[in-house]
């Protein structure tokens, strides 16, 4: 593992371990897990299903116990789920009666007790607008598509102004075009906004596309970090440069050699 300088380091996984109690003995998710995350650094990480990436992320998140081992945020230890750390999941789980500016408001209310209610309502916006909502602030959470929805869900991460974003999947559930728009979207937002990002993902090419580095984990039981892609092409990215890039296939086929074996 590359050893970073402290000053460096946004988020550390050192040692981690997750078992969970069965009638005949522990099972081991993770074992020895080490991870170090740079500031503003972008990192996707993948492996087959079961490998316990989704749990990893949960427990950087703070929704989930750490067995044993440390994980630091700007090295402080977390202390269970806080605004540091803003998850987009997969659904992005709106209350359905609230609009959508009602809906990443309930967030901002939280972190930015202080500010004045047009300061928050301004920061919803402008987020919303990022994400491509400027229309729709007003619509209510039941009547947007699950793309919409879903943007909602990167606008309201985005506006906590989080230390770390963590991403389990977010576009798992969408059609593989509105999934190819929000990746034009997060990337777009991110390059702005420089956040230190963890995304959990199946695809090689999104992992390739938005990353600094891609970290494949092996199969579980007793998963650890398997080997780590650098993915050195220039930011900002577009899809045509990426893909047209001659490293883009050497990165795609070391992913799919790794998930492969």
């Amino acid at each position: 593992m590359e050893v970073l300088t402290e000053e460096k380091v946004m988020l550390e996984c050192r040692d981690i371990k997750k078992a969970y109690p069965t009638p005949k003995g522990d099972f081991v998710v993770l074992e020895n897990f080490q991870l170090q995350v740079k500031e503003s650094e972008f990192v996707s990480i993948i492996g087959h299903s079961g490998c316990g990436k989704s749990t990893l992320l949960t427990m950087i998140a703070g929704l989930n116990d750490i067995t044993s081992g440390s994980i630091t945020v700007a090295n402080d230890p977390i202390q269970g789920a806080g605004p540091d750390r803003a998850v987009v999941f997969q659904s992005p789980s709106l209350f359905p009666w609230m609009t959508a500016l009602e809906n990443v408001l309930i967030g901002v209310k939280q972190v930015f007790p202080h500010a004045t209610s047009n300061q928050r309502q301004d920061i919803c916006k402008y987020y919303l607008s990022k994400v491509g909502l400027g229309d729709s602030f007003n619509k209510k959470a039941k009547d947007l598509s699950q793309g919409m929805k879903q943007r909602v869900g990167i606008a309201r991460a985005f506006a906590l102004k989080p230390k770390v974003l963590l991403l389990d999947e977010p576009f798992g559930m969408l059609d593989s075009m509105t999934r190819v728009e929000l990746q034009d979207v997060l990337i777009d937002v991110w390059s702005k906004e420089q956040i230190t990002a963890i995304m959990v993902t199946h695809d090689v090419d999104e992992a390739i596309f938005l990353s600094d580095r891609v970290i494949m984990m092996t199969s579980g039981p007793y998963a650890k970090v398997g080997e780590v892609a650098n993915i050195k092409l220039n930011r900002p990215r577009d899809r045509k440069t990426v893909v047209e890039h001659p490293d883009f296939y050497k990165y795609r086929q070391q992913l799919l050699t790794f998930l492969d074996h």
